[in-house]
């Protein structure tokens, strides 16, 4: 069974963000945009329906390799999926393993262990 996606938050910021925000509108999806205190007047913060800020007024980029505060942020705000964008988040198994855990959709690549 699959599930919808209904609320996406986009755990990234910059032009990254803007185009995966501006495609999940086209989606007719509803987004969330997480921002640093550094990036509070970003357009990325503004492109978003729902916005927060993670982190701590002195950490400028931490928060964005942050898991737990960005899962707990979209179970406070009840996302159905996490999108990482580019580098930050994207091919870090642990954070898609924790997406599942927590019963979010992760989106992007299956990423898989190798084994030797």
């Amino acid at each position: 069974m699959t599930r919808s996606i209904k609320k996406l938050l986009v755990a990234n910021r910059g032009e990254i963000a803007i185009r995966i925000l501006r495609a999940a509108a086209e989606l007719k999806l509803c987004t969330v945009s997480i921002y640093t205190y550094e990036d509070r007047f970003s357009p990325h913060r503004y492109k978003a329906d729902e916005a927060y800020q993670i982190g701590k007024d002195d950490e400028p980029l931490k928060p964005y390799l942050d898991i737990e505060a960005i899962i707990e942020t979209a179970k406070r705000h009840h996302v159905d999926a996490i999108h990482p964008g580019y580098g930050f988040l994207s091919e870090n198994v642990r954070f898609a393993q924790r997406c599942r855990e927590e019963g979010i959709i992760f989106v992007g690549r299956p990423l898989k262990r190798c084994s030797v």
